[in-house]
């Protein structure tokens, strides 16, 4: 069997980084970690071959040489996820589709010609589908309502990987996060009960991406890597001696929850393994608001005390924000720039609220009628229900927000604010801690590297009005925090990407309201009036 392994085109989001990333050389963010996970599920007698479009096509030879094509992706790569399945019909290819869009919306798949359905998690469904196949059946919808034993996991086949067009590499420790959220599809997906892969699991991975020559970092996908505390210390001290015996060849990125900031041992003990950023869902300063989405997580002790000690620690800091929560109070943008410019937060993601399939959220929503459309998770998409407050202030705000978040003067601000923040940590002023753990893998001098850099020095201090704070940031950044001039230029580059994203925000967000305001919007509910619904708030919210 002959395997055609496709992952579809991310849209330009938050998270794409394209000007960033491509000026030092690469493609892509990140690689496709669910599909060469799903290839080494596969039988491997099998022939494979991946195809990332997100860093090159798939050729006529491609598809001419596929007895099969297998497809996996999320909703935001809805676009390009269909029509990759009517290429591959118009072929006369089976087609086999996974992953989190399929498992959320799998009728979205049975008009469009999918003639297998792997849902939920590999461990267990992959199984049923090659058994399917081997009895012969040329269609089929493979589920479990269990959840695996993720120490069934196999190492990923990172060798179908073209390793040198990613920014990081990616793995996965554990699934699941024990909060609640309401609008979160991760505990919908994984439940509400973490599981961990052993470490010598994820030793060996660590030892493949090694032999593969991999130098540079790695982000742990997990959606809450501190969920199962219990088991993520022991796993982190046996992290620690795998960098002291290899070098410290790795630095690693992943997801948490601001509970984190409770437990000076966790935070110990991630920034010795080298973990040298952290993103966190703040989603809104408004405590009413995170109460009531059951964030409450966020409400058990200030926000702003537990992002300082965080930083202190020596991790850097990214976070989420959202706008357009129920009773949520006029002015809630500003309240998130404020936030993020008080804090010192450099990265911000900051999008409007999404109704996921099947999380609490979608089902209250969707017994009210306030339902819209499906879900698309990017930055540059209205919310997919009838909010409580008028949607064009939702819009307004934030337009404005995104725009003041990624102005050249306000990022660089966060950026240097927060790296002399980072740079009191002891890991970061203690010479022989940094010494410990600087990298010691020989990389290749790299010139595209360096050209980057030098252009984005010239963009910022030359050329742009941040020229002024730009030499000033960097000049005490010299004279306080040596250390962290790396950090400083590197978190600057990457408005390379921000700055002509912050335009697409504005000019689609703006183009959806029109339509919204105008009633083309698909409806989930048929007996929502638009024309007064979307002009005041929804009569379910004035009679509360």
């Amino acid at each position: 069997m002959k395997v055609l392994l496709i992952y579809p085109i991310f849209p330009t989001s938050f998270w794409s980084f394209e000007k960033a990333v491509q000026g030092i050389g690469k493609k892509a963010f990140m690689p496709p970690l669910g599909l060469i996970t799903v290839a080494a599920l596969l039988p491997q007698k099998w022939e494979y071959r991946l195809r990332d479009r997100n860093i090159e096509p798939v050729t006529e030879e491609d598809w001419d040489w596929a007895d099969m094509v297998m497809l996996s992706g999320m909703i935001a790569q809805k676009e390009d996820y269909l029509a990759l399945i009517a290429e591959a019909k118009r072929r006369e290819k089976p087609v086999a589709v996974g992953g989190p869009y399929a498992t959320s919306l799998p009728n979205d798949f049975l008009g469009v010609g999918a003639d297998y359905l792997v849902l939920d998690e590999g461990e267990y469904t992959i199984d049923l589908f090659v058994k399917a196949l081997e009895r012969g059946e040329t269609e089929g919808i493979f589920r479990s309502k269990d959840k695996p034993d993720v120490t069934l996991s196999p190492v990923p086949r990172y060798d179908l990987l073209d390793m040198d067009a990613y920014f990081l590499m990616a793995i996965q420790y554990s699934r699941g996060c024990p909060f609640r959220c309401e609008f979160c599809d991760i505990i919908v997906l994984y439940g509400r009960k973490p599981r961990t892969k052993t470490f010598s699991q994820v030793e060996k991975e660590l030892d493949l991406l090694r032999s593969l020559g991999w130098t540079g970092g790695i982000f742990f996908v997990d959606d809450n890597f501190i969920g199962n505390k219990r088991t993520v210390k022991p796993f982190l001290e046996k992290l620690i001696d795998w960098q002291t015996d290899n070098g410290y060849p790795f630095s690693f990125t992943t997801e948490a929850s601001i509970d984190m900031a409770h437990d000076d041992e966790l935070l110990d003990l991630m920034v010795m393994s080298k973990f040298s950023t952290v993103f966190i869902g703040i989603e809104t300063p408004d405590t009413e608001s995170l109460a009531l989405t059951l964030k409450h997580q966020n409400n058990r002790q200030p926000m702003n005390e537990s992002l300082e000690k965080i930083a202190k620690a020596g991790l850097r800091i990214m976070a989420g924000f959202i706008i357009g929560f129920d009773d949520e109070k006029k002015g809630a943008g500003r309240r998130v720039f404020d936030f993020a410019m008080d804090n010192a937060i450099p990265g911000v993601t900051f999008s409007m609220l999404q109704a996921l399939p099947n999380t609490a959220l979608w089902d209250r929503l969707k017994k009210e009628g306030r339902l819209l459309d499906d879900a698309n998770l990017n930055q540059t998409t209205l919310l997919n229900f009838v909010p409580s407050r008028p949607i064009e202030d939702i819009a307004e705000e934030y337009v404005e927000g995104f725009w003041k978040l990624y102005d050249p003067k306000n990022y660089l601000k966060r950026v240097f604010d927060h790296f002399m923040m980072v740079g009191q940590a002891k890991v970061h002023s203690d010479p022989e801690l940094r010494k410990r753990l600087a990298n010691q893998h020989k990389t290749d001098f790299d010139w595209k590297g360096i050209w980057f850099g030098l252009k984005m020095i010239g963009n910022l201090g030359f050329i742009r009005s941040t020229r002024f704070v730009f030499w000033k940031y960097l000049y005490l950044m010299f004279k306080h925090n040596r250390g962290g001039i790396g950090n400083f230029l590197s978190f600057a580059a990457f408005l390379n990407h921000f700055l002509p994203y912050r335009k697409l925000v504005k000019k689609e967000i703006e183009e959806q309201l029109e339509l919204r305001l105008a009633g083309k919007v698909q409806v989930l509910n048929p007996e929502i009036d638009l024309s007064d619904a979307l002009q005041e708030e929804v009569e379910w919210y004035k009679a509360s």
